[in-house]
């Protein structure tokens, strides 16, 4: 008979936020923007400071609103009477917004042999404008393959006349380098708007 796999739900490895009767410490910080609704549902004029736990979540109960632990390793603790749902499907939101922001770096490579003639080495050119204008970062090498790694001067200036002619659409990283039986240059697109 065939033994049967225990299944187990995915872990949320996100750090869950203490909520309500989860916090267990007698003191809290309770901050927010939203004192004025406090202060109208508890009856008394309240301002941002350090309150009795019990009375926050009391509080918190009347607004039908959660209290929230912000920060778990300030001392005391700081809080705030917040939807915690509304809470987490704004951060949620901003984090989405945050990784649209962020741009991605795209790496384009550019094969040569030390023998590479004029009409190749044009050819290849244009696209590696055409990456760099897109603002891709270009990847140069030249391929040694089997006795052509004689020709290492060859190769070392035919990535010097690339990066010449390359001048005005990116700049290189550093100069030709070896790497194994390969001579490598890295050329980053220049900064749109200068």
């Amino acid at each position: 008979m065939a033994k049967r796999k225990n299944y187990r739900a995915p872990v949320d490895k996100t750090p869950q936020l203490r909520i309500n009767e989860r916090i267990r410490v007698p003191k809290i910080r309770l901050v927010g923007n939203n004192f004025d609704k406090i202060s109208e549902a508890v009856g008394k004029e309240l301002e941002p400071g350090i309150y009795d736990t019990r009375e926050a979540k009391r509080w918190a109960d009347e607004l039908a609103l959660d209290l929230v632990e912000i920060n778990p390793k300030a001392e005391p603790p700081v809080c705030k009477i917040i939807d915690y749902q509304k809470f987490l499907y704004q951060k949620k939101k901003k984090e989405k917004e945050l990784k649209a922001k962020t741009s991605k770096t795209v790496i384009k490579e550019i094969r040569f042999g030390p023998n590479t003639d004029e009409h190749d080495f044009d050819f290849k050119l244009r696209h590696a404008q055409k990456f760099l204008e897109d603002g891709a970062k270009v990847k140069a090498y030249v391929f040694f393959k089997g006795r052509t790694i004689v020709f290492k001067d060859r190769g070392e200036l035919l990535l010097l006349k690339f990066l010449q002619e390359l001048e005005d659409y990116g700049a290189a990283e550093s100069l030709p380098k070896m790497e194994g039986r390969r001579m490598i240059v890295m050329i980053s697109p220049k900064k749109k708007g200068k």
